[in-house]
């Protein structure tokens, strides 16, 4: 009876958490990925010790792609901001289980934000999974690669190559054919290109002479374009002059017609009174050449008419 009380007590005081007992920190991990294979009470190691188990794994209400895990890690694992939860699997069981990867020694512990229970573990995908990416990519190039293949082997594709084949063969008798003459035509290439080198060595001495005289043409152009441009530039204002002449005549010419509207019918009366008196000296020089003594003693009366009085 002793026995069974004291194995009792012992019972209930494991239960209750006694200081035998282990001590437990929960972490969530949040992955985007299938976990398939990974259940609860699967074991959680730290660099390939044990440190754990996972206690929860369901979906993420608001994104079912993906998948939250619980985490019972031993108080007293050094879980910090650089802490990586990776899914891994052992052996070839297929059993799989959550590998922690510790960051720098000296990185902040981690703890809970403000709208999460509990602290968050950074994850990153599997080698399954990155594995998988890189042969869908790969599986995708090839399948691209084999329809380019396909469209390049098509069959216009190889009729055109047939042909090209059959035109190059065509193409290498015909120059077989005219190997002579394709040598000749060699042969005076060559011979050409040194009359060419000779004819250029000539050519240079030329050159130099020819340089003075293309430097003095250069001056005698550009003195004959500043002159076409001094000659532009009188031009102009000779332009100017003229407009400024027209108008200055314009001014002239109507202050004229004022005039003349004005003076016209003076001349006239002038011109009347000059030809009255022109007259009247045409008669005195005809009376003075009939009678010379009349400037001195007068024209002499006219004698009365028949049937006239002195009065």
């Amino acid at each position: 009876m002793l026995l069974g009380a004291i194995l009792i007590v012992g019972v209930l005081w494991l239960a209750s958490g006694g200081s035998l007992q282990k001590k437990y920190v929960m972490y969530l991990a949040v992955v985007e990925e299938s976990v398939a294979g990974l259940n609860i009470n699967a074991p959680v190691k730290y660099n390939g010790v044990d440190v754990g188990k996972v206690k929860n794994i369901r979906l993420d209400p608001s994104n079912p792609e993906l998948v939250r895990l619980l985490f019972a890690i031993e108080r007293g694992t050094p879980i910090t901001v650089d802490t990586v939860a990776v899914l891994k699997t052992q052996g070839l069981t297929g059993i799989a289980y959550v590998e922690l990867d510790g960051g720098a020694q000296n990185a902040a512990p981690l703890v809970a934000s403000a709208d999460e229970k509990y602290p968050t573990i950074r994850t990153k995908p599997s080698l399954s999974t990155r594995l998988e990416n890189i042969l869908t990519s790969v599986l995708a190039k090839l399948d691209n690669t084999s329809s380019n293949i396909d469209s390049l082997l098509s069959t216009e594709n190889r009729e055109s190559f047939k042909q090209s084949l059959a035109n190059i063969a065509t193409v290498t008798k015909t120059i077989a054919a005219r190997q002579a003459e394709i040598d000749q035509g060699i042969v005076n290439a060559s011979i050409a290109a040194k009359n060419t080198a000779q004819a250029t060595q000539k050519f240079n001495p030329m050159l130099d002479k020819l340089a003075p005289v293309i430097d003095q043409l250069s001056l005698t152009i550009a003195q004959i374009q500043r002159s076409a441009i001094a000659i532009e530039k009188v031009s102009n204002e000779a332009g100017i002059a003229s407009k400024s002449v027209s108008k200055t005549v314009e001014s002239v010419g109507a202050n004229i017609v004022h005039h003349t509207d004005e003076t016209l019918p003076e001349i006239q009366r002038l011109l009347i009174e000059l030809n009255a008196l022109s007259a009247s000296l045409k008669r005195l020089s005809e009376q003075t050449e009939r009678d010379p003594a009349s400037l001195l003693r007068g024209r002499k009366p006219v004698p009365n008419g028949p049937g006239e009085s002195s009065n």
